[in-house]
């Protein structure tokens, strides 16, 4: 098994290498899936988030009110930190019984928002990093995703810069062109990491 880290700035278009990565053959586990997973209605991982942050992170049908801990958490360093000690040992432990399933002979790639920023790279066999310029960041989520350039700002400058992500990468995917150059740049990514996946057998 080939354990691969994904990483990338918000904006940058790690969902679309990830998905491009599941076309050629890659077993995907996407850390932000599985983050809402365990805080679903009737987790513990809710039950413990409501606690720490009070009944107003809840919406009237019970579920997790993401723009209302958003705006607590991307706002504070420490509140930050106090809901990421909450969910990521759950995201940690669902993500390993997902990778046992996977088989000896996958290449596993684990979509991992924030591996620069928690030090993760040491745990896999190498890392990929989504790169893009902050201006091709913001233009994205302002124009795709609606944000306001305020907000968008703030949740860029609550991640780690793009120098620290480069620092950690093994392979960088430069996503600042056209879809075409992307689909290129995975196929040759793909290639190396079947070179290794193959080369550990």
């Amino acid at each position: 098994m080939l354990r691969v880290g994904l990483t990338g700035g918000i904006g940058a278009g790690k969902s679309e290498v990830s998905r491009l990565l599941v076309g050629h053959g890659a077993v995907l586990i996407d850390s932000d899936r599985i983050a809402r997973e365990v805080v679903e209605p009737g987790t513990p991982g809710l039950a413990a988030v409501a606690e720490e942050f009070g009944p107003g992170i809840l919406a009237p049908d019970g579920t997790l009110d993401r723009p209302a801990l958003g705006a607590i958490v991307f706002a504070d360093p420490d509140r930050l930190a106090a809901l990421n000690a909450i969910v990521h040992p759950l995201v940690r432990d669902r993500s390993a019984e997902l990778e046992k399933a996977a088989g000896p002979d996958s290449v596993v790639v684990h979509d991992v928002p924030l591996l620069t920023e928690n030090g993760l790279a040491p745990l896999y066999d190498l890392v990929i990093v989504v790169d893009a310029a902050p201006e091709t960041q913001l233009d994205r989520l302002v124009r795709l995703r609606g944000m306001t350039e305020a907000d968008a700002r703030a949740r860029m400058a609550a991640q780690a810069t793009r120098e620290q992500r480069r620092a950690v990468a093994d392979l960088v995917i430069d996503n600042d062109g056209p879809v075409e150059e992307l689909v290129a740049r995975v196929r040759e990514v793909w290639a190396e990491l079947s070179r290794r996946a193959a080369a550990q057998r």
